[in-house]
Parts: structure tokens; C-alpha cells; sequence
């Protein structure tokens, strides 16, 4: 995927992804969103990082990860409950909206991955 070299650093895949949901859907997406943190929470942290995030609308949610490398990405985004959350939330009936967008780290106050 992505790896960018700053400062004679490579750093890692970050991705940020939203799309909104039905009202009637959020209680079961935030169910099957906490089944594969709970998962994730499982495996090396030092590896990848992995938030999810409701905005104000109350039905977009923003998926915000970084992953040390390519590797690490398609070993996360392949666990079961993952998968299942995925299958589940595009059988919702998600329009338009689903958007996934590769970022390139300019900086950070922490040191990351």
C-alpha cells in the first residue's frame, strides 16, 4: 500500500474511512464494531493502531488506522469478526458514502508505531 520516508524514517499505512449508516443500524453497527476491537485488542499494539469514532451526526462513523507495514494490514483486516462487521455493514444498505483515503503522516507530537 503506502509507505512514505521522512526524515530517514519509513512510516507506517494510515488510513482514515467513513460512511454513514441508517438510524435504525448504528446500535448494531457499534455491537459489531466493539466484536473485532475486542478481537484487535487481542494482538501486538506496537504493530498497528485502530480507532473508530462516531461524528456528530450521529450516524457517520470514521474508521482511523495505521499499521506498521502491508503485512500487518492484510493479517488485521482479514480476523473474522472483521470481516463479519464489513459483510454486516455493507448489507445495511450504505449508499454513496463509503470513502477510504490513504493519509501521509507530515508529523506527530508522539513517537508512532
Amino acid at each position: 500500500m503506502l509507505e512514505i520516508e521522512t526524515q530517514n524514517k519509513a512510516y507506517m499505512i494510515t488510513v482514515k474511512v467513513t460512511y454513514t449508516v441508517k438510524s435504525e443500524f448504528v446500535e448494531t453497527n457499534k455491537q459489531n464494531i466493539n466484536k473485532f476491537l475486542s478481537d484487535f485488542k487481542k494482538l501486538n499494539p506496537s504493530e498497528f493502531s485502530y480507532n473508530v469514532y462516531l461524528q456528530e451526526d450521529g450516524i457517520t462513523f470514521l474508521h482511523f488506522s495505521t499499521y506498521k507495514d502491508e503485512e500487518i494490514q492484510k493479517q488485521i483486516l482479514n480476523i473474522p469478526s472483521f470481516k463479519s462487521f464489513q459483510e454486516e455493514r455493507d448489507k445495511s444498505g450504505l449508499d454513496d458514502t463509503h470513502k477510504v483515503e490513504i493519509l501521509s503522516l507530515v508529523g506527530s507530537s508522539a513517537d508512532l508505531l
